[in-house]
Formats: structure tokens, C-alpha cells, sequence
């Protein structure tokens, strides 16, 4: 078996672990090419509407945003332009959600919450897909890394709107 192969086994059993019945979710997967985990044991989310994600990297090109949020947030992202506008998930540690202590900025989603996850090889539009897929089981990114984000974001939106 393929290294990668092998690797890409892992992380899938690993998000499907997510549901009560991981079997449930591959099934989703296989069907519909998303299935919707629970948040907030394994990971949470932090959503982050696009029109911000995109003034923060000063880019409107999946490419560069892409390439600039790998590097801003280093983990697993999900894009879903089904979301009016198109939604960002940053994906994060699930106990980091209970202290979660800037929904002013960026709200988080964990316990009593679903996401749709795509499989893993959806990478590219339409529909839902990974911007930056795990690499390795328990990709996150780090919260600390959202909230300049986000900031930046808006702080640049905010000025483009004045006068």
C-alpha cells in the first residue's frame, strides 16, 4: 500500500471517529462526498465568512487564499460557498470551543453543532471542500492564529466602506 494511501486511511478513520457511527459517516461520504460530524468532542470550528477572509489576504484567488491561509493558520480549513457569501471553517481543538471567548469576532461552533466535512480528496468547487486538507490525524489550527485573522479582515472591509 501507497504511504499516502495508508495516510489518507488514517485521517479519514480519524474524522469519521468524529460520529457516533464513523460507518454512518463513510456511508455519507461515499453517497454525498459530505457527512455531517458532531463538533466539539474531537474538533470544533471557528466560521469565518469569506468576504473577511478574503479582505485579510487581500485576495479573491482560491490559490493565493489558500497558500496564505496555510500559512496564517497552519491547520485544516473547509470551504462551503453554499453558506450565503461562502463560509471558511477553520477546524480547532474541540476542548478549545468550551473556552471559546470571541464569538464577537469569529463564532465558533462545538457541542449541539454538525459540519459538513467533505471527503477528503474534495478538494476543488463546487460544492463543499477542503481549502487546506489535514495532513496528519489532528490538523487544527491553532485559535490563537483566527482571532489577527479575522481582525484583519474586518479592520480592512471597515475602511474600504468609509468615505
Amino acid at each position: 500500500m501507497d504511504t499516502q494511501e495508508a495516510l489518507d486511511r488514517a485521517i479519514t478513520a480519524w474524522l469519521a471517529r468524529a460520529h457516533p457511527t464513523p460507518e454512518r459517516a463513510r456511508a455519507e461520504w461515499a453517497i454525498q462526498g459530505v457527512a455531517l460530524l458532531p463538533l466539539g468532542d474531537r474538533f470544533a470550528a471557528v466560521r469565518m465568512p469569506a468576504d473577511v477572509v478574503h479582505a485579510a489576504v487581500a485576495s479573491h484567488d482560491p490559490d493565493r487564499v489558500a497558500v496564505c491561509l496555510g500559512v496564517m493558520l497552519g491547520g485544516s480549513i473547509i470551504y462551503d460557498r453554499r453558506v450565503s457569501g461562502g463560509t471558511y471553517y477553520a477546524l480547532i481543538q474541540g476542548h478549545a470551543g468550551l473556552v471559546w471567548a470571541y464569538d464577537d469576532i469569529a463564532t465558533c461552533l462545538g457541542h449541539g453543532t454538525y459540519l459538513g466535512v467533505p471527503r477528503l480528496d474534495l478538494q476543488q468547487p463546487p460544492g463543499t471542500y477542503w481549502v487546506i486538507p489535514p495532513r496528519y490525524e489532528g490538523d487544527l489550527c491553532a485559535p490563537r492564529s483566527i482571532i489577527p485573522l479575522v481582525a484583519l479582515g474586518r479592520s480592512r472591509l471597515a475602511a474600504q466602506a468609509e468615505p
